[in-house]
């Protein structure tokens, strides 16, 4: 055989190396995986279960919404992010500037059902990497017939595929909102999802469940015109009550109000709390107020329900959904006393303060009772008590209205915070002491 000349030679080479790495597979990690944009067209292979809607009108708006976030993909990285329907998505990209100073990504699409949610979860929430998701769906699969089982059966595939991808980033889960059955969205469905989707979360210290259905709903279960005007969506009543609930939590979760307050004392008053830690408070035996545990130098309870965060005492939401706890001032008080302290509670929030050893309600009054008809108390904020004690009775006050006009009480006692259900936060707690 002829020898080929050794250029010839480099050139086969070449060529052989070339078409070699053209019949080669790339590797996976090599290989873009396309998002894919358009609603699938049957459900074949499809994740969950229930409705999926393919009107015209929304393929077209998933296709448009879902085909601009994919360009916005690294912009979003590390956003709170906002997953839901048409609620969701009427409340603008930036969440309506409830929340200044958070990265906020809005990934609802009107019209969506839980299923569909579950369908574009990956590429639309995981993808960004999320510090933090904030969950409302539910209500557009019962006009489509969906049942409240399988409903709350794509809330935990959801829950499921977030803990995969993180198991630390926090959820928050919000109740599917009163709506009507005009809207065929009756309020006893509506009930029934939100008990499962409680029940579905229940011990799960990695998502926290807000009461937003009795936050919105009226006497008979379902949403009010003036807040829902066409019986469905938020106006922008609704849009400040859903953002006012969801405030306190973004703040115990450090996305919000993240600096130490300020506040000094007026003349004659000394802080309980320190603002930092909870040194002088402790577990006590509620019978007996004997002594258990002392907090000293500790930003947290040994059973974590306690939080010393930026001048609040937090009482974080119980994962059980209801826990009683209480927490107390290691020094007692026999003098006549005036107490003032701010607390802040989420909707239909439970909690109480002890004085001495009684407890007077502490609640998100309008929703949790017993106080209902006060004018000046302001929902999901912050607001002061103020418990004037003398020869063992006391007198209390919310915001200058009276709770209490003559609350009996023992001749001494050390003051308490309790923890029930929903979060509660204290804050400015000072006394002054009769000389």
């Amino acid at each position: 055989m002829k020898h080929l000349p050794p250029s010839t030679l480099l050139k086969l080479a070449a060529l052989f190396l070339l078409c070699g790495a053209c019949a080669l597979p790339l590797h996976a990690e090599d290989q873009a995986t396309p998002v894919a944009i358009e609603l699938p067209a049957t459900d074949d292979g499809l994740p969950g279960a229930g409705p999926i809607r393919r009107y015209d009108w929304f393929r077209n708006l998933w296709t448009q919404r879902r085909s601009a976030w994919t360009k916005q993909v690294e912009q979003d990285q590390k956003a709170l992010v906002f997953l839901g329907d048409s609620i969701t998505q009427g409340w603008g990209d930036n969440i309506g500037g409830a929340f200044p100073g958070v990265k906020v990504a809005n990934r609802g699409i009107s019209g969506d059902t839980t299923r569909g949610m579950l369908i574009r979860l990956k590429d639309d929430v995981l993808a960004l990497n999320p510090t933090g998701v904030v969950l409302l769906m539910g209500t557009n699969d019962l006009e489509e017939g969906g049942e409240p089982e399988v409903i709350a059966g794509n809330l935990k595939l959801i829950l499921a595929n977030i803990k995969t991808h993180n198991s630390k980033v926090p959820v928050i889960l919000c109740q599917v909102f009163p709506s009507s059955e005009t809207k065929k969205r009756p309020a006893d469905k509506i009930k029934k999802i939100n008990e499962l989707y409680a029940a579905a979360v229940k011990g799960d210290p990695q998502v926290t469940l807000i009461d937003t259905w009795k936050l919105f709903a009226n006497e008979q279960g379902d949403a009010k015109a003036e807040e829902f005007p066409d019986l469905l969506h938020p106006n922008q009543i609704g849009y400040d009550k859903w953002a006012a609930a969801l405030r306190p939590i973004l703040a115990t979760l450090d996305f919000l109000e993240t600096t130490d307050d300020d506040f000094q004392p007026e003349p004659g008053f000394v802080s309980l709390f320190n603002g930092k830690d909870l040194t002088g408070w402790g577990f006590r035996i509620q019978k007996t107020l004997e002594k258990t545990a002392s907090f000293d130098g500790q930003k947290t309870s040994t059973d974590g329900r306690y939080i010393a965060k930026h001048g609040r005492i937090i009482v974080s939401t119980p994962p059980e959904g209801r826990r009683v706890q209480q927490m107390w001032t290691s020094q007692e008080f026999p003098k006549d006393f005036v107490l003032k302290l701010e607390f802040r509670a989420t909707p239909n929030a439970d909690s109480g303060v002890f004085i001495r050893q009684p407890q007077l309600q502490c609640r998100d009054y309008p929703l949790a009772g017993p106080y209902k008809m006060l004018t000046k108390y302001r929902p999901q904020d912050w607001n002061e008590l103020e418990i004037v004690v003398k020869d063992n009775v006391a007198r209390c006050t919310c915001n200058g209205e009276v709770l209490e006009e003559a609350f009996k009480l023992p001749a001494t006692g050390p003051i308490g915070l309790e923890g029930d259900a929903g979060q509660m936060e204290y804050r400015r707690i000072r006394i002054n002491e009769e000389k």
